[in-house]
Order: C-alpha cells, then sequence, then structure tokens
C-alpha cells in the first residue's frame, strides 16, 4: 500500500478524535456501541470486526462485553499500528488482535466466527451484496451480524447537497437504502433481519457536534487544521445536516442472524 492509498492520515485521525473520543473514528463512542449491542451477550464470543480503525471499539468489546475474543480487520497499516498500541497498553495482546486485509473476499475460513461486528465502516465497501455473502459465509451456523453502518434513507442517486457532503469529508462513501440493504441482507441467506434508522438520534448529536466545532474545539482545531480547514470543517458539517434533515443521510443499525 503506497502513501496515496493511505485514507486516514494522522491527521484526519486526530480530527476525528478530536469530536468523537479517544479510540473512536465513528459518531456515538461507548454509548452508541451500548445502543447497538443492547440485550445481546457476546460474552466468550469470537469476535470478527470489519474497519476496525484505531481499535477503541475492540478494546471494548472485550473489556466491557466480555467477548472471548476480538479480531479487527482494516485495509490500512497505520489505524493498525496505532490499534495495536492501544491494546498493547491494555494488557490485551492474547484477546484482542488485528490482521491488515485487502479489499475483497474475507481471508478467513467458512464458519470462523459468531459473532460479525462492524461500527460505521461498510458504507467504503461499494459491492454489498458481495460483502453479505462473504459476512455469512464465515458466520457459525447461528453466528450473528450486529453492526451500524450509514445508510440512504431513500433510492436513487446522491442530490446535490449529498455530493457537497461527501467531497468535503473526502471518502468513498457508497451507501444504500434501508430497504436495499434488508433486501441484500436476505439474499445471502440471512434471517431475522432487522434495519433500524437512527437519523433522529444523529440529527440531534450532529448539531450538538457542530456547535462544539464552531466553540469549545475551536482552537484545538485551527491548531490542527488551520483556519481554513477549520472552515471546511464547519461547511461539511452544515451540509451533512442538512442531508440528516430530510432524511436522505440515514445512520442505521442493522442484526442478522445465520439459520442453523
Amino acid at each position: 500500500m503506497s502513501d496515496n492509498d493511505i485514507h486516514y492520515p494522522p491527521e484526519f485521525i486526530a480530527k476525528l478524535e478530536m469530536l468523537w473520543g479517544d479510540g473512536f473514528l465513528s459518531p456515538g463512542g461507548p454509548p452508541e456501541v451500548a445502543e447497538i449491542l443492547a440485550e445481546l451477550d457476546i460474552s466468550g464470543k469470537k469476535v470478527l470486526d470489519i474497519g476496525c480503525g484505531i481499535g477503541g471499539i475492540d478494546v471494548l468489546l472485550a473489556e466491557t462485553y466480555g467477548a472471548g475474543s476480538v479480531l479487527g480487520i482494516d485495509i490500512e497499516d497505520p489505524v493498525l499500528d496505532r490499534a495495536r498500541e492501544r491494546v498493547a497498553e491494555r494488557g490485551l495482546d492474547g484477546k484482542v488482535s488485528f490482521q491488515r486485509v485487502d479489499p475483497g473476499p474475507l481471508p478467513f475460513e467458512d464458519a470462523s466466527f459468531e459473532v460479525v461486528f462492524s461500527k460505521d465502516a461498510m458504507i467504503h465497501i461499494p459491492d454489498k451484496q458481495a460483502l453479505y455473502a462473504d459476512l455469512f459465509r464465515i458466520l457459525k451456523p447461528r453466528g450473528l451480524l450486529v453492526a451500524s453502518d450509514w445508510l440512504k434513507g431513500f433510492s436513487g442517486p446522491y442530490s446535490d447537497t449529498m455530493k457537497a457532503w461527501i467531497k468535503g469529508v473526502g471518502l468513498q462513501f457508497e451507501m444504500a437504502s434501508g430497504e436495499e440493504t434488508r433486501a441484500a441482507l436476505e439474499a445471502a441467506g440471512f434471517i431475522d433481519v432487522e434495519v433500524r434508522s437512527r437519523n433522529d438520534w444523529y440529527r440531534e448529536e450532529g448539531r450538538n457536534e457542530l456547535q462544539r466545532i464552531g466553540g469549545e474545539l475551536r482552537e484545538a482545531a485551527i491548531d490542527l487544521l488551520g483556519e481554513d480547514g477549520h472552515r471546511n470543517w464547519l461547511t461539511t458539517r452544515e451540509n451533512m445536516i442538512k442531508v440528516l434533515d430530510t432524511g436522505e443521510f440515514c445512520p442505521s443499525h442493522m442484526r442478522a442472524r445465520r439459520a442453523s
């Protein structure tokens, strides 16, 4: 992987952690992980984390939720290096590990995991049908897929505001609608499929984030990003609020199970 392939350079990671908390590259922190896992027991389970980033969630899955083992995967070495440092600091080397993977089919044998977890990372994977089929393959019978992802509120092409927001973020986003997601999961063979919108929550949370970027985080953000970078961050977040308000951007939780 060349430097040109790095989508999460140190400055970008620092910006996200400034907003979302130490170890987190997506919104909500531990309370949102608790919401994703509500009423589920993953204690003692073998867990795969898709798009683990810098490992904050993997530590949480092991320490707070008692996962038997956690393997976090990502496509970029720098974020995985940060994740490994975090795990070593917490003394979790025997319980939490990380592996870099290439885009495409996952390098795991059939029926390898009891739980597949992901938080706001599958948005970067274009072929959802191939992804869900692969996740179904690597889950054990009765295995569980539990995740959050950034979906569209409805089918069809992106609006101009949506395009402006995505351009401002600077990452590849490939969003499906909730209906498309449910259909793709069922086509992959999953049962007990649930897709639940979190748009209401993130409309409020996103406004709080925007206020913090323009207020309490302003000086730190300018030190990190410069005046122009801070201004661009504000503009990008304002566009995000607009597509949250229209419902076009629809963060969602999903659960699905492989039959016995």
